[in-house]
């Protein structure tokens, strides 16, 4: 994948407004960065062929579609062979209350977001499903009681 100091300006300030608002007609984006609709299209085209857009979607709210619970949780696996990390990213990746699945360096082996209804939902998905993954030895859970700041935003300012 080409390397960011690739981009141009106007390539920053596409992804920048974009990032506000993908939902954006082309004609309204072009206006935004003062480019014809036409370059425009070409220069989201390339971003999105090269790798630099990988994807548009709705953010939900979680409250009201019986998500409104977050937990973060530390899972530390009994073994840490590449077979039991292929068979655990597997496992994670057929349920959809996990939400991300992080590899991380320290004190455990995997860090999962996952929403649930409440904190009886999360129970069960824990005895039913946490649990029973693939090499788990231990777990640590971290029920949310506020979420400060949320964004999917990637910082493009410095650049």
């Amino acid at each position: 994948m080409p390397d960011t100091t690739e981009l141009d300006r106007i390539d920053l300030l596409i992804l920048r407004t974009l990032q506000e608002d993908g939902r954006m007609t082309n004609l309204k984006l072009a206006e935004e960065v003062a480019l014809s609709p036409t370059a425009v299209l070409a220069r989201v085209q390339r971003l999105t062929r090269e790798g630099y857009i990988l994807g548009y979607e709705a953010r939900l709210n979680p409250l009201k579609l019986r998500a409104g619970m977050l937990v973060f949780v530390e899972v530390l696996l009994d073994k840490t062979t590449p077979h039991i990390f292929e068979h655990f990213k597997a496992a994670v990746q057929v349920h959809q209350q996990i939400m991300e699945c992080h590899m991380v360096a320290g004190g455990f082996d995997y860090l999962l977001k996952i929403r649930c209804a409440d904190m009886e939902a999360y129970r069960h998905f824990a005895g039913t499903v946490l649990w029973l993954l693939p090499g788990v030895r231990e777990t640590r859970t971290y029920a949310v009681m506020e979420e400060v700041k949320h964004s999917t935003h990637l910082p493009l300012s410095g650049m």
